[in-house]
């Protein structure tokens, strides 16, 4: 039985975290060391929009340290993420580049929806408790420095997701320039949550039942000690939890740091953290709060694990990537049978091709995606409907992709019905390189072509059958119709797959008797 040693690392906007972990088919997921250290690089990206040279040295000192842990354990592998602070940096591309000239180590600033993904990951790693919550109606609330993500599930599905400008430290820096007592400290926190709150309630709660609120984030460390402590459990009744914030507000700042055992800069996002947790609740109505501890840094090694084939989490996290599109299809009305039937000619399409694309799981997916969203932009414009869904693509975050895997998608569906220009793909504002302007093209390929088979929205293939025939790829249909249009749609799309792939796509009709 192989043990894999890994380690993961999140540079937060509050402090740089490792885990070390044993990952091996038999026992799963192990951690077996933990390092913490303080570092507010959040403080000075919220207010001043950059991280100083100073900050950055102390950064590369604790991430030095990391490496030489990592030698010592001799782990194979590791993944080191950072968040929101150094995302949103402007002198960002300088800070990773100091960091990989110093420590030898490679940090990669993943978007929202990637980090709150993991941390979706990481609560997998919890066991059985994930999926108990999940059989009902639960919202998972990611807690952040910078912001909070709400996601809302039901049976074991995502609902909906939505990033919240709700982040503890972000809250304590806008405080810091408003002179108030304590007690209208608490009116003012509240009130900016409620703020945000307010349109999320309306807009995607209406008539939802929430019965179960699950916290995560580093934040909310703290809790699920104080919480485990005090009942030996990682949950509480809604009652419980609200007891639970209205003695963290009656706290001075001495108290919370004795009380808990915090540094000063720790306690100091303690009453911001708890507004915000429990302004959350009390607008759903829950009645069971859970706390379980979950770290980012558990989901990267989940992700790790899954990757070498050593975990598999009993829940489909890419249904839920897929939930979130569709969610969005519908938010555009281009979520009918036509998208359906699109989504799956593309699919079945990408399968009979595996052996001559070349193309990975994941590219599958993201082919999926574009099916499922390649007419968005009608809603906009019926007139320019490609580039108003490049743009809804571009600017609509997808849990569970990259800012890249978002620009592939959105190029896709562009493309669909634009002329493909290799040299346009990449902009001076796109990180596409020469390897995605490929994968690109194949997808987009196989897309036009799909579409061209719904031409007259009336799944006149719906019964087709697809197989590789030497080099043509043969779709035969027994439709019984006049298939004029398509057919016609078809041989228009034919010469741009052949380009692609050198295969010739062949549209036949198989007459019945």
């Amino acid at each position: 039985m192989a043990i894999h040693l890994f380690a993961a690392i999140e540079v937060g906007s509050f402090e740089v975290e490792m885990g070390i972990y044993e990952i091996s088919s038999r026992f799963g997921i192990r951690s077996i060391d933990h390092l913490r250290c303080e570092v507010a690089l959040g403080r000075e990206t919220f207010s001043d929009g950059k991280i100083s040279y100073g900050m950055v040295e102390e950064l590369c000192v604790i991430l030095g340290d990391f490496a030489k842990t990592m030698k010592t354990y001799r782990v194979e592998a590791y993944r080191a993420y950072a968040a929101s602070a150094i995302r949103e940096a402007k002198n960002r591309p300088i800070i990773l580049d100091q960091i990989r000239v110093r420590t030898g180590l490679k940090v990669e600033a993943i978007s929202n929806s990637e980090q709150r993904f993991l941390l979706y990951k990481a609560l997998a790693t919890k066991g059985d408790m994930f999926h108990e919550v999940m059989k009902e109606g639960t919202a998972i609330a990611s807690l952040g420095f910078g912001s909070t993500q709400i996601s809302l599930f039901d049976k074991d599905m995502l609902v909906n997701t939505q990033n919240l400008g709700l982040g503890a430290l972000r809250m304590r820096e806008l405080l810091s320039n408003i002179q108030a007592v304590d007690a209208v400290y608490e009116n003012i926190m509240e009130e900016l949550a409620d703020d945000e709150l307010h349109t999320f309630k309306k807009m995607y709660l209406k008539d939802r039942e929430v019965r179960n609120l699950v916290l995560v984030g580093d934040s909310l460390l703290f809790w699920s000690r104080e919480i485990y402590k005090q009942w030996k459990k990682n949950s509480v009744s809604a009652e419980e939890f609200r007891d639970i914030c209205g003695r963290i507000m009656g706290m001075k700042q001495d108290e919370l740091e004795d009380t808990f055992n915090l540094t000063t800069e720790y306690a100091s996002v303690i009453k911001p953290c708890a507004v915000i947790a429990k302004r959350i609740m009390e607008s759903m109505g829950v009645q069971t709060v859970w706390v379980p501890g979950a770290l980012l840094i558990d989901g990267i090694a989940a992700e790790y694990g899954e990757e070498i084939q050593e975990f598999k989490s009993r829940h489909d996290f890419d249904e839920d990537i897929l939930a979130s599109s569709r969610n969005i299809a519908k938010r555009y009305r281009c979520h009918g049978s036509h998208t359906q039937t699109i989504e799956s000619y593309v699919l079945r399409m990408f399968d009979a091709m595996k052996k001559y694309h070349g193309l990975g799981k994941r590219d599958r997916l993201l082919l999926q995606i574009a099916a499922i969203l390649h007419a968005c932009g009608k809603f906009i414009s019926m007139k320019a409907p490609s580039e108003c869904a490049y743009d809804i693509i571009m600017f609509t975050e997808i849990i569970g992709l990259s800012h890249l895997e978002r620009e592939i998608i959105a190029n896709v569906v562009r493309y669909n019905l634009e002329e493909f220009h290799y040299s346009q793909v990449q902009t001076a504002e796109s990180s596409l390189d020469d390897g995605d302007v490929i994968t690109i093209a194949k997808l987009t390929a196989i897309l036009r072509l799909a579409d061209a088979m719904e031409r007259s929205h009336k799944q006149k293939c719906a019964d087709c059958k697809m197989r590789m025939q030497e080099d043509k790829l043969v779709i035969t249909t027994e439709y019984a119709g006049d298939m004029s249009l398509e057919m016609y749609a078809f041989e228009k799309k034919a010469d741009f797959f052949e380009e692609i792939f050198g295969i010739r796509p062949v549209l036949k009709q198989k007459r019945r008797g």
